[in-house]
């Protein structure tokens, strides 16, 4: 998705364009829904993208209690079935310290399993995530968003990984020293920098998930050339269901991700579905811009939160059957066990009408039981598909430090 240093946000002004894009769901199963609640309640259902952390971080809230601004807290995390929130630490390519502001938003998450621990929990594997569906608590585990963060320093990785960083997304939408992004237009790289070479093989032993959304077809495949583990893509779309929307990924790297064992996790936001969702939201960034510009306004502080809080209450676009549609199209073309869920809540504006925060994954449920999908699969999709992935990266990092073959003295984590 495109953001800037607030996370995406929109003006007011934009919003009269917004009706002519909405969709309304179709009437509700009652039936369908209520066994999608069943099933949401009992499983393992895990979003891999959610970029909380970043709306906070001047902007502190109180998320074991319910909230009228953002996509996440606990309550509708527990009304919708998620036992597991990637919480994620963005970092625009612009920021002079980006390793500062990832650290500021992982202690960002530590503090808010520290001050609600009855309602949060910090995951740091697998194994962990693996108990969430006997817990009470909502599973928290930590993403970081564009490599940036680590700089040009390999040791960097190990100290992400050493304080419970579960994936690094490579890049966002600009290039960086690992690599090219999907958001430029011009290669720097050509795909991986030499850099970014001992970047990925780094990650892989020391069981950091390698996150490909973001980067370029060249990136992509240079990276599925290079590692023995399976990588995510944790919040992406299908392109042949948005031609030339170059941020999702084609029916050729479907197919790779499946040959590498991987998994594509499927965004909710509304700028991911369909072309003119997409380019209804282009709009709103344009007005984004000037009004920051013109108005002297700072990505981060209050008042950009409070446009935030706003436009994310009234934005409205598509339907679940627009995801259904999604995961439909990648299990066609990589399989039912290479596809997932990564919402990209709080770092998208409009999402769907019937899915309109952490409170929704049931009308996703619904909607895949009403196209036919067993429980088993969609059981798959909502997690151990992720799991497996997981499991993976992790035992072969265990292999290799076992072996003494991990660099710097790295080890793995918890």
């Amino acid at each position: 998705m495109r953001k800037s240093l607030a996370v995406t946000i929109l003006t007011f002004v934009a919003f009269a364009l917004m009706p002519n894009c909405r969709s309304l769901p179709e009437p509700v199963n009652a039936p369908l829904l209520a066994r999608a609640h069943s099933i949401a309640k009992d499983a393992l259902v895990v979003d891999t993208h959610i970029d909380t952390p970043s709306s906070l971080v001047n902007n502190s809230r109180d998320l074991s209690v319910r909230q009228s601004a953002g996509h996440f807290d606990f309550p509708r995390a527990v009304e919708g079935g998620l036992k597991l929130a990637f919480m994620v630490a963005f970092v625009p390519q612009e920021e002079t310290d980006a390793k500062g502001l990832a650290e500021q938003q992982l202690r960002t998450v530590e503090y808010l399993v520290r001050a609600a621990p009855d309602k949060f929990v910090l995951i740091r594997s697998a194994a962990d995530a693996s108990k969430l569906p006997g817990d009470s608590r909502v599973g928290l585990a930590i993403g970081v968003e564009n490599g940036a963060a680590i700089g040009s320093s390999l040791g960097n990785l190990a100290g992400f990984a050493e304080a419970g960083v579960c994936y690094i997304t490579l890049t966002h939408t600009d290039h960086n020293q690992i690599g090219d992004s999907s958001g430029e237009d011009d290669p720097k790289w050509n795909g991986l920098s030499p850099f970014g070479r001992q970047v990925v093989l780094e990650m892989q032993k020391l069981g950091l998930m390698i996150d490909i959304s973001h980067v370029s077809d060249s990136t992509f495949y240079q990276v599925l050339d290079l590692v023995d583990v399976p990588v995510i893509a944790s919040h992406s779309g299908c392109r042949a269901l948005t031609p030339g929307h170059i941020r999702n990924m084609s029916d050729d790297m479907l197919r790779a991700i499946s040959s590498n064992g991987g998994v594509v996790q499927i965004a909710f936001g509304s700028w991911f579905l369909k072309n003119e969702y997409k380019a209804l939201e282009d709009v709103y960034w344009t007005k984004y811009e000037k009004y920051l510009s013109d108005q002297n306004v700072q990505d981060f502080s209050p008042t950009a939160q409070a446009y935030l809080n706003g436009a994310q209450l009234t934005s409205r676009m598509g339907t679940s059957s627009d995801i259904a549609d999604h995961i439909d199209h990648a299990v066609r073309i990589a399989g039912v066990e290479h596809v997932g869920l990564g919402s990209d809540f709080d770092g998208v504006i409009a999402t769907p009408a019937d899915v309109p925060d952490v409170s929704g994954y049931p009308a996703v449920i619904a909607e895949l039981l009403r196209r036919g999908y067993s429980e088993g699969d969609i059981r798959k999709i909502l997690g151990e598909n992720l799991l497996r992935v997981w499991r993976t990266v992790e035992d072969y990092a265990l292999e290799h430090t076992q072996q003494g073959h991990s660099t710097d003295g790295a080890t793995r984590r918890g």
